[in-house]
């Protein structure tokens, strides 16, 4: 079981509140079971006589490697702020854990060449790429213009992917200059 530590300040403890903490950072262990440590600080703060009480959270944890804090989520219901409190360190965690399994989306970079060759009734070509590497492309590959409207020389615009023993061109648009 993971060890927490609930401290409250500036309101009277409640077993409620501490079972409703507990009940949730059982839920984040079961969410990412890498939590080493947890502490937990509700506190109550005096902004506007006419507003009323606001609580504010604090949640640390410890995963191996890292430390994770969510601070000051304000409401007047020290539910909510629990709530919205654990919501936040949840999404933390799971970004931390994408980051540490590999799993970060990343965008393909846009690459410039020109159209070096087109064998137009078979539907495919071939770009040389400004990096000096050539790029085959279908008919398929080709975002805008269509393909019958591509001409050899004209600028584009692509991403490349290793594809056998060469390179392919996917989302071929015609470059900028040139629309």
């Amino acid at each position: 079981m993971l060890p927490v530590q609930i401290t409250i300040r500036d309101l009277p403890a409640s077993d409620a509140i501490e079972t409703h903490i507990r009940k949730r950072t059982e839920k984040l262990n079961k969410f990412y079971d890498r939590i080493s440590s947890c502490r937990v600080v509700i506190e109550s703060q005096q902004k506007h006589k006419h507003q009323g009480k606001l609580y504010n959270v604090r949640i640390d944890i410890t995963v191996p490697g890292k430390e994770l804090a969510v601070t000051r989520k304000c409401d007047q219901d020290v539910y909510v702020a629990i709530r919205d409190a654990f919501d936040a360190l949840e999404r933390q965690l799971e970004e931390h854990s994408h980051k540490r399994h590999g799993r970060v989306k990343t965008h393909d970079e846009t690459l410039h060449g020109r159209i070096a060759r087109l064998i137009a009734n078979e539907g495919y070509g071939f770009i040389e790429g400004a990096d000096g590497n050539e790029y085959y492309f279908s008919i398929t590959n080709v975002s805008y213009p269509s393909f019958d409207q591509l001409q050899i020389g004209d600028a584009v615009e692509f991403t490349g992917q290793v594809f056998n023993d060469g390179y392919q061109a996917h989302h071929v648009t015609k470059g900028k200059n040139e629309r």
